[in-house]
């Protein structure tokens, strides 16, 4: 492993996108996104993904530098087309337009289609508590996930969070979750990591559970047909209704996929008095923490309060990262003459 500190790892990320294809202002909101992941220990969808998103800026999957465009708005409403610009310009523009949108109505509704990976949907969501909004965030993708009783990618590993603001100076509960058993990430960290999957991840082409990452062919739904039929629907609310279908169209042999997005901000004010609500969510949170740790537990956590904890603690002591996502950030710097940070530099002197 690795030890960097957040700033430089930011830094050094924006340095390589830029280099890569990316405007200024993209890659530092996608360097911010792919950090923030690291920081609380997501590391799937941390640093990791530089140089996929810079192979899909060269194939033309991805487009940075381009405008987002609002292509209908009707009352609390919005669908904005992200024109295939990197996942955080869009979601951040859709984040954006939902705060509006709350403001004025209570409730914002933002559609974000043709968009590109949008990485760990939580940091969108818990933007959105951290204004006093409850966040709830959707993406959708192409196949990658099997679906309930059928071989084969059907469906998407489509992820779900949802945020919740508690109180001035509180970290938000957080539920940031794929619908797969594990998102896709995991299987790509293993990887770098020169590590085992867990069975129940994915299967391979026949079909059949594997340890290895790099046989992975599907991966498998979490609760069997609970999650692969929460990704379905998830599939209708983020790209169905907002007209950028893509499971059907790729599954029918018409189309490669894509990414769409979806931000709904609302407003615990226009549901009453927003003080009276956030007590409430505090009273919750106590009630929870107050429950009897099971045998072997030592706390019982609400969501996010894991990662939040690791997050303070890695602004503190420094982002670990494994071997292989050194080595290929190091070969993205190497391609582009950029200068590479010193704690990566003698990780590679002492490899």
């Amino acid at each position: 492993m690795t030890v960097i500190q957040a700033d430089e790892l930011k830094a050094f990320a924006t340095e390589l996108l830029r280099a890569g294809g990316f405007t200024h202002s993209d890659a530092d909101q996608t360097a911010d996104l792919l950090v923030w992941a690291n920081l609380r220990g997501i590391d799937s969808h941390g640093v990791l993904r530089i140089p996929r998103y810079i192979e899909m800026i060269e194939q033309g999957v991805m487009i940075s530098g381009g405008a987002v465009e609002t292509i209908r708005e009707t009352g609390a409403i919005v669908i904005l087309d992200g024109g295939k610009c990197p996942g955080a310009v869009g979601m951040n523009t859709a984040l954006e337009r939902a705060a509006g949108l709350a403001a004025q109505h209570g409730v914002g509704w933002c559609s974000a289609r043709a968009i590109s990976h949008a990485g760990a949907v939580g940091y969108f969501s818990s933007a959105l508590a951290r204004r006093g909004l409850v966040g709830i965030v959707m993406t959708a993708s192409k196949p990658l996930m099997s679906y309930f009783g059928a071989k084969g990618e059907g469906i998407s590993t489509n992820p779900l969070s949802i945020a919740v603001p508690a109180g001035k100076g509180n970290e938000p509960i957080l539920l940031d979750m794929s619908t797969a058993a594990v998102a896709l990430g995991k299987v790509m960290a293993a990887k770098d990591a020169g590590k085992e999957i867990p069975l129940g991840w994915a299967v391979d082409r026949a079909g059949v559970q594997t340890t290895d990452p790099h046989k992975v062919a599907a991966l498998l739904p979490m609760a069997g047909a609970k999650g692969s039929g929460l990704s379905l629907m998830i599939e209708v609310l983020v790209s169905v209704l907002a007209g950028n279908s893509v499971i059907a169209p790729v599954l029918l042999g018409r189309k490669k996929g894509g990414f769409n997005g979806l931000v709904i901000a609302v407003d615990p004010a226009a549901f009453g008095d927003s003080a009276a609500f956030e007590a409430e969510v505090a009273e919750l949170k106590d009630a929870i923490h107050n429950l009897e740790p099971a045998e072997g537990v030592g706390s019982v956590l609400l969501p996010g309060e894991g990662s939040a904890k690791l997050s303070r603690i890695r602004h503190v002591e420094g982002i670990s990262l494994v071997a292989g996502t050194v080595k290929n950030l190091i070969e993205v710097a190497q391609r582009f003459a950029i200068q590479i940070p010193s704690a990566l530099a003698v990780s590679t002197r002492n490899a």
